[in-house]
């Protein structure tokens, strides 16, 4: 692709984000960056969500993955509906009951401090280690069909990738993300649709039933697995599939932050609901180029790429059309930004609220330029750590996405379930420390499991062995007056 066409799209694009930037920051109060005011529509916080929760990530690692292991991953998409179903029943209610604004205060009120603490320090982790991977991943592929091009290090386009997302989110922060998400929403969306219809184009296909056949007849379509001990099981994957949801939205500050925008319970839930529909179809689309796009190479004789996440961006830079490039192009960016510019927000709010306790501590004037310096740190953390995973990566992403979560968000699974299930307390001061030990014994178990489970191998669902492990932790330490 020219990379001056490209350059010109992407800066098309960031003017459009800059403007609604703009157009949302005006007249905001010091809290408005935590809360929207509490005013976001329901339909524009469930559009947007689908952005943020697919990202880059599914934008190209689904796609790439259908080679690796069919359509086993949609297994875990069938398990999100239960999740969302939780969420919408169990989690949201309390949260807005409790009208917070950080959903780890719930812990100081049922546990203690140091419980509270421990539980926003893990989502602070979990999600500068899980967007910081989604974005390397569409930071390096635009590496490749731009920057690369215009001899720009990638330390340099991470720099401009993350700085970009710093202006426009610093002064209007989750009121600007729930409308620039809705508009991510939309370029990614309409680059799998484009990209469907132009594959299915250079296969000659006609009319819609041809595309439906050619994916159904594609022993890559395969959905179900019932082997136990594959890591790829259906009931491994629809369990975790559930639990992965609670735990990476209902349990997560990012996702969390957006429904709490919406002006009632009711708004709220009937957004997660439309969410979740949406959800299962668009993954589902994505599963089904991944399809075409192996058809398309096959049929061209393109060889496929060792790393699989290379081959959409691939096909789509070197082998389709200009349109279909501009597209992806499209798709890409807003990929990228979907994820990194509501994560931002939301760390920022997490450490503010949970950390700083800035709402109790500092007046309303002292308040937005500690947030600033709050929101520009993380923006360098998150560069940062970008760099770490271009250094070490080796394997598909989405797969590494979910094996972080699983370690990383396995003490908040635990830490509420126990808070909602039982009405015990705990001794406080000892939760850091059974939330560090559990993970570190899910680790040795999965780790080991083929030999000592004969040879049952863990797969996503060491998050609920490490959730499990945080429960009986607490349990054991529980108050016994």
């Amino acid at each position: 692709m020219n990379p001056q066409l490209v350059l010109f799209v992407i800066s098309c694009y960031f003017l459009l984000l800059f403007l609604i930037s703009w157009f949302t920051s005006r007249k905001v109060t010091a809290d408005t960056f935590f809360t929207g005011d509490r005013q976001s529509p329901w339909f524009l916080v469930a559009f947007g969500m689908i952005g943020a929760s697919l990202s880059g990530v599914t934008f190209i690692s689904v796609p790439g993955e259908v080679g690796n292991t069919n359509f086993y991953y949609f297994q875990v998409v069938l398990g999100y509906t239960l999740g969302y179903f939780t969420i919408a029943k169990v989690l949201l209610p309390l949260y807005y009951k409790l009208n917070l604004i950080s959903i780890y205060s719930y812990l100081e009120d049922r546990f203690g401090f140091w419980s509270y603490k421990t539980g926003a320090f893990f989502f602070i982790l979990s999600r500068t280690l899980g967007s910081s991977l989604r974005v390397f991943l569409v930071a390096s592929v635009l590496q490749l069909i731009l920057f690369d091009s215009l001899g720009i290090p990638f330390w340099v386009s991470v720099l401009i990738t993350v700085g970009l997302i710093w202006l426009y989110t610093h002064r209007g922060g989750i009121k600007t993300v729930v409308w620039t998400d809705t508009l991510q929403t939309f370029f990614m969306l309409l680059a799998v649709v484009v990209s469907i219809k132009l594959v299915g184009d250079e296969l000659d296909f006609n009319g819609i039933g041809d595309y439906f056949t050619a994916v159904a007849d594609d022993s890559r379509s395969k959905i179900f697995n019932w082997d136990w001990k594959a890591g790829t099981n259906f009931f491994k994957q629809f369990i975790s599939g559930a639990f992965i949801t609670i735990v990476m939205t209902g349990l997560d500050q990012d996702m969390m932050q957006k429904n709490l925008t919406c002006k009632n319970i009711g708004e709220a839930q009937k957004n997660m609901f439309w969410f979740t529909t949406i959800l299962v179809i668009v993954n589902l689309m994505f599963l089904g180029l991944g399809v075409m796009l192996y058809l398309y190479a096959e049929t061209k004789g393109i060889s496929i790429p060792a790393k699989t996440d290379e081959l959409f961006p691939m096909l789509a830079t070197e082998h389709f059309s200009a349109f279909a490039g501009i597209i992806f192009v499209l798709g890409i960016t807003a990929a990228a930004y979907s994820s990194a510019d509501s994560t931002l927000t939301a760390l920022t709010t997490s450490f503010c609220i949970d950390f700083l306790e800035i709402e109790r501590k500092y007046p309303a004037e002292k308040r937005v330029p500690i947030r600033k310096k709050v929101h520009l740190a993380f923006t360098a953390i998150m560069f940062f750590a970008i760099l770490i995973f271009h250094w070490i990566n080796d394997q598909s992403v989405i797969n590494s996405v979910f094996i972080i979560a699983g370690y990383t968000y396995g003490p908040l699974l635990g830490l509420y379930a126990f808070g909602l299930f039982t009405k015990m307390k705990v001794q406080d001061k000892f939760v850091p420390y059974i939330a560090i030990a559990a993970p570190l014994i899910t680790f040795a178990i999965a780790t080991n499991s083929e030999k000592l489970l004969w040879g049952y191998k863990f797969g996503f669902e060491a998050l609920i062995l490490n959730g499990l492990l945080m429960f009986l932790g607490l349990y054991l330490f529980r108050k016994k007056d």
